[in-house]
């Protein structure tokens, strides 16, 4: 062997200067990379701040339904359907019921026996009260009679004793005869008027067992059956009622809607209103403001409207859902009427020529083209006879370049 081949090589101790480690690549590009990302997330922020999205802002208007020939509204509002005037119809008294004589649904003049309650009691009290009256009656004639006998015997001993037949005491005895059956006279017709007054109050007690209706009306509901305990208060628990039905006297039926203390302006008392029952949306009826109560619910924010319904109809029923629109001041209630509903839009939501109509309707934040068909113009408002539905919200006065699913921003 030589003497360079056993030592030792140096070259092969050397560290190569051109080649890195994966690792010192990696860490190499990393920090570029997030300088990158921050950069432009930046530039994203920037430009989301001064060139925002191409968001298209518009105005719509609500799709709803109306009678043909119906006035304008100032204010629409929705209550329920309430009597002025309902009762029910109890006992004065407790007793037991025995005949029950109406049913719900039933129609009742004032007066008419709805009820009869067990009367044997307050019956033979009665017939006491009468026995007693008729006694005091005959005391006071039996002493009526005596006393008319004591009058003609003084006035007898008065003229003897003139002529000097009679002796005073003889006079005197005649004369206390007299005046005693006279007071008694006197006493027995305060026992007779008594005796009276006692058979009138049990016969007003008999009375109070035959109720009667207090008004005309329509019973809508029967509380009490045969057999059962009835009284004025509510003692005995719940086996005993406190009332035999509930009347109602349908032509006091108005409607009670609240309207917002900020839209009270629009109300005048007197004012002409329509109104609709949730029952039948297509009858429109005519209605006028009796008056506005005068006091405001804090919690709601509201004010209580009284709407009087001017033509009275069998379909209209207490806690019946209405809906009211008060009409422009100057206007009068228009006629009922009960048809078809008809769309109307304002005219400025009404795009394309006679022969193509097409409207920008609002669903989701986008613009959506829809075709119409036109009817007959109102001044600023055109029917619409198909192509909408109730509730959809087409934009006013589309701006110029808005096209079918451009994204729109509205209030």
């Amino acid at each position: 062997m030589s003497e360079t081949g056993d030592r030792p090589s140096l070259e092969g101790l050397r560290i190569p200067r051109d080649e890195q480690p994966p690792e010192s690549r990696f860490k190499r590009f990393l920090w570029p990379s997030i300088g990158t990302v921050c950069v432009a997330g930046a530039l994203a922020l920037l430009a989301a701040w001064f060139w925002p999205d191409s968001v298209t802002a518009v105005r719509v208007e609500t799709v709803r339904s109306s009678s043909a020939g119906a006035a304008a509204s100032v204010l629409d509002a929705s209550g329920y359907v309430t009597a002025r005037r309902a009762a029910t119809v109890s006992s004065q008294r407790t007793g037991r019921i025995r005949r029950v004589l109406v049913e719900e649904g039933m129609t009742v003049e004032e007066g008419q026996v709805v009820a009869e309650l067990d009367d044997a009691a307050e019956l033979a009290q009665l017939r006491l009260a009468e026995a007693q009256l008729t006694s005091a009656r005959s005391a006071l004639g039996e002493t009526r009679a005596e006393l008319h006998e004591a009058e003609l015997s003084y006035t007898r001993l008065s003229e003897l004793h003139d002529r000097g037949l009679a002796s005073e005491a003889e006079l005197d005895a005649a004369t206390a005869a007299r005046d005693r059956l006279s007071a008694r006279l006197e006493s027995n017709d305060a026992a007779v008027t008594v005796a009276e007054r006692a058979v009138a109050v049990q016969r007003q007690a008999h009375s109070e067992t035959v109720i009667r209706a207090p008004f005309a009306g329509v019973v809508i509901d029967k509380n009490a059956q045969p057999g059962e305990m009835v009284s004025p208060v509510s003692a005995g628990g719940g086996f005993t009622r406190t009332g035999i039905c509930t009347l109602v006297d349908m032509e006091s039926l108005e409607i009670e809607v609240d309207v917002n203390e900020a839209y009270l302006q629009r109300v005048q008392p007197g004012g002409a209103v329509t109104a609709r029952l949730d029952a039948y949306p297509s009858w429109r009826i005519p209605a006028e403001v009796i008056a506005i109560v005068p006091a405001a619910n804090r919690e709601k924010a509201t004010v209580r409207v009284r709407v009087g319904i001017l033509q009275r109809d069998p379909r209209i029923l207490p806690d019946m859902g209405a809906k009211v629109s008060f009409i422009e001041p100057g206007q009068p209630a228009p006629a009922a009427v009960a048809g078809p509903d008809r769309l109307s839009i304002a005219s400025s939501a009404l795009q394309g020529p006679a022969d193509n109509h097409w409207v920008y309707v609002a669903e989701d934040g986008r613009a959506v083209r829809r075709s119409v068909a036109a009817g007959e113009r109102d001044g600023l408002r055109v029917v619409v006879l198909s192509g909408l539905s109730p509730g959809d919200r087409v934009i006013l006065d589309p701006p110029a370049g808005l096209s079918d699913g451009a994204e729109i921003q509205y209030p």
